[in-house]
């Protein structure tokens, strides 16, 4: 057997001739690197002429993996066949401990979400209160819509600001057609908090992959259903009408107080951190100016409000209750008036009830201890379930997750994680804190995307049917407000699920969360630029010119979005038609380099983070201790390469020093994108 494979074309990477002479179909650079070094001789029996190994190199070279691919958690233990009696208990033993200290994080994950809510609405509830107060913008749908998502972000609740909603339709200052934008507002803000969640997966590069894609499934379906529904909502007043008629067709009553079964578990321990008064909030919307000198820390937990009539004085007879209880003694006028009193029994126990500390002060402090519980649990948590799902274990929990049913029901699979979405996330009551619960499974791959996505809307439609039974047990004056505007949210997240899910091709938000979680395993900063981006500064853009009006909102949004909308389809286009395309938008090379690369971007924040690192902490020793480890692992495994030719070797021992910049090139072409 020849120890060369034959080809067709000796000329292709041979070199043929004596030392003077080459054939002319040789790559001009590599014919001169080895120009007479080998001769080629032609009669059959003789030696084989030597040619270059790249092509063998290429061929045998593994294909690159699929990113998105879920990985195999290899269970590197012993097996349980090999393992004696005492091994046996012992693993059994470690499994019901590992169960339980999983447990006890999720409890802890989800007190501290609790405990994060609460330090927003300290930091910024009286803030979001005030923001309500402009009738005049609330009426523009737009203002509205930001609103709603400022508010969210906020209070970090939608609950919170639905609640608020509530209060200012009953008492007649907002009308329900204009509280449905704030509520589609409110569903796109309540998806940041496991955004933030996935932001502490980015130590693994391929794990932030998928788990900032899962968590902004969230987001992108939330945006494409405002951009396709908050048009008609305007011209139609569809969702209003919708629920209007459901509403008048029943003879509501107010009820019991609806089902919280998370917070019975949950409030014992976060009522022991900090208990707020959520009145304060909603007074300050409706215009109580009282309530603005108000803490919202709650101080008195046990209180008795007493009715009782008594003697005042009033400034003149004319401020009398009635005419028969009124007299005069002296220059005093007395009348006979109600009074109510509060009388404060107990105080709470909580650790700031006795604090004199600012609302702000307090707010701060339990954001800073919330978001360090937060990330230390996450992690932990992924830790556990990294060495608890491996084997056979992750391989059913796979399968039973991600398993799609025979043809022709393949389609019921995804309609099945949509149900169990929404009851899961009807047991926590917040749907935040479920799609936080998976982001973390999607990271390490128990969870598909394509599963994540129904899973997530399932999320969407629990937490307003949650919503609508909490509605059921208002008070008579606000139940059907409540129950109008619980409704509005539940059939616009129908409607969206409509517009989104049931056609495979219309799963939009799959392939732009796989876009960005792309972008984001590469430069892992432009994820804080996104979660800025989308919900602090563009809300807040739209929101200052909202206040200049409708002329000036108009006149600099639709030119900017129309641009938006002009460079996607270019995108799309230069992908799947470029010859459609004029030449020069066939790429987008003809723009600065800054507008259509992050790898300019990237430079400068690496290096303002190494110049920052060197002059204030020690992350620049981090970095070159990572980078020298990662240089030793491609060192060991140039060692382990096995080249049969060694001129091979020698020309890549000399294009060594090329390889940067052709993986700068790289790195720069995966995203040439205009920004």
């Amino acid at each position: 057997m020849a120890p060369w494979p034959e080809v067709e074309k000796p000329e292709t990477n041979n070199y043929i001739g004596d030392s003077s002479k080459q054939n002319q179909n040789v790559a001009g650079k590599e014919g001169e690197n080895h120009k007479g070094n080998v001769a080629s001789l032609g009669n059959k029996g003789e030696i084989q002429p030597a040619f270059s190994t790249v092509a063998l190199i290429d061929e045998t070279r593994p294909e690159e993996e699929d990113p998105w691919a879920l990985p195999e958690l290899q269970d590197t233990g012993v097996k349980w066949s090999e393992l004696d009696r005492k091994g046996k208990i012992i693993r059994v033993l470690y499994g019901i401990g590992k169960f339980i200290m999983l447990l006890g994080l999720l409890y802890m994950f989800v007190c501290s979400l609790d405990v994060l809510s609460s330090a927003f609405q300290l930091v910024g509830g009286k803030a979001a209160g005030d923001i309500f107060k402009d009738d005049s913008v609330l009426s523009n749908p737009v203002a509205g819509l930001v609103i709603g998502v400022l508010v969210t972000v906020m209070v970090q609740s939608s609950s919170t600001s639905s609640s608020i909603i509530v209060s200012m339709v009953s008492s007649t200052l907002l009308t329900v057609r204009s509280a449905i934008p704030i509520i589609m507002g409110a569903n796109i803000g309540t998806s940041v908090t496991n955004t933030i969640v996935a932001l502490m997966q980015a130590g693994d590069r391929n794990e932030f992959r998928r788990a900032f894609a899962g968590a902004t499934i969230h987001d992108f379906f939330n945006w494409l259903a405002v951009f396709a529904l908050l048009p008609i909502e305007v011209v139609s007043g569809y969702l209003y009408h919708l629920t209007n008629v459901i509403v008048e067709s029943f003879h509501l009553e107010s009820g019991e107080d609806a089902p919280e079964l998370l917070k019975v578990i949950t409030d014992p321990f976060t009522k022991l951190i900090i208990e707020l008064d959520k009145s304060v909030i909603n007074a300050i919307a409706t215009n109580d100016e009282s309530a603005k000198n108000k803490s919202l820390v709650k101080v008195w937990c046990v209180t008795e409000t007493n009715v009782t009539l008594q003697n005042v004085t009033v400034a003149s007879p004319d401020n009398c209750t009635s005419p028969d209880f009124c007299w005069t003694a002296g220059n005093v006028t007395w009348t006979l008036m109600n009074v109510t009193e509060t009388e404060y029994i107990s105080k709470c126990q909580h650790l700031f009830a006795n604090s004199d500390l600012p609302d702000l002060a307090i707010g701060l402090i339990l954001l800073a201890l919330s978001l360090l519980v937060l990330c230390s649990c996450l992690i932990m948590i992924v830790k556990l379930l990294n060495s608890v799902l491996k084997g056979q274990v992750a391989s059913v929990i796979k399968k039973t997750i991600n398993t799609d049913f025979p043809f022709p029901f393949t389609w019921l699979a995804g309609y099945l994680a949509m149900f169990a979405g929404a009851g899961m996330t009807f047991v926590v009551q917040s749907s935040s804190v479920f799609t936080s619960a998976i982001t973390p499974l999607v990271g390490i791959g128990v969870i598909s995307i394509e599963r994540s996505y129904p899973l997530t809307l399932g999320a969407n439609i629990g937490t307003t049917t949650t919503a609508i039974l909490a509605a059921l047990a208002s008070p008579g004056t606000t139940l059907k407000y409540s129950l109008q505007i619980a409704l509005c949210h539940f059939f616009f997240n129908v409607s969206g699920i409509i517009l989104f899910y049931p056609i495979p091709y219309t799963r939009l938000p799959i392939r732009m969360c796989k876009t960005l979680g792309n972008i984001t395993a590469q430069y892992r900063w432009f994820a804080i630029f996104y979660l800025l981006v989308c919900f602090f500064l563009l809300p807040l853009f739209v929101f200052g010119l909202s206040l200049a009006g409708w002329p000036v909102l108009l006149g600099v949004c639709l030119p900017l979005f129309a641009l938006f909308i002009a460079v996607v389809v270019i995108n799309v286009m230069q992908k799947r038609r470029p010859h459609s395309l004029p030449e020069k938008l066939q790429n987008w090379d003809f723009l600065p380099i800054w507008m259509h690369s992050l790898e300019p971007w990237d430079n400068m924040i690496m290096s303002s983070l190494a110049f920052c690192g060197k002059h204030c902490c020690g992350f620049c020793k981090c970095c070159k201790i990572n980078a020298e480890q990662e240089g030793a692992k491609d060192k060991q495994l140039k060692t382990m390469e096995v080249y049969e030719n060694t001129m091979a070797m020698a020309d890549e021992e000399r294009g060594g020093r090329r390889a940067p910049a052709v993986a700068c090139v790289d790195k720069t072409g995966t995203n040439n994108t205009a920004l």
